[in-house]
């Protein structure tokens, strides 16, 4: 249980430390420099930043797995009494 629930708190640490934004990501707009005329534009760059939509679903595949192998070792334990 105890790791399930760090395993969902680092998720979230995670999510927040990248932007913390609410859908996934994988292209950024960029603001860059033209040298020539000094100009400024925007640029699409590739960068994968996670929403909340895939911390969430980390979160629940981690409660139910975290639910399952609880539920395994409480039965071990009841029938090796």
């Amino acid at each position: 249980m105890l790791t399930g629930l760090i395993i969902i708190a680092a998720a979230l640490l995670f999510w927040l430390t990248n932007g913390a934004e609410i859908f996934t990501k994988t292209a950024v707009l960029v603001e860059k420099q033209d040298e020539l005329f000094g100009t400024a534009y925007k640029e699409w760059e590739n960068k994968f930043i996670p929403g909340l939509d895939i911390t969430a679903a980390f979160a629940v595949l981690s409660i139910f797995t975290s639910s399952v192998l609880i539920y395994l070792f409480k039965n071990k334990r009841k029938e090796s009494i």
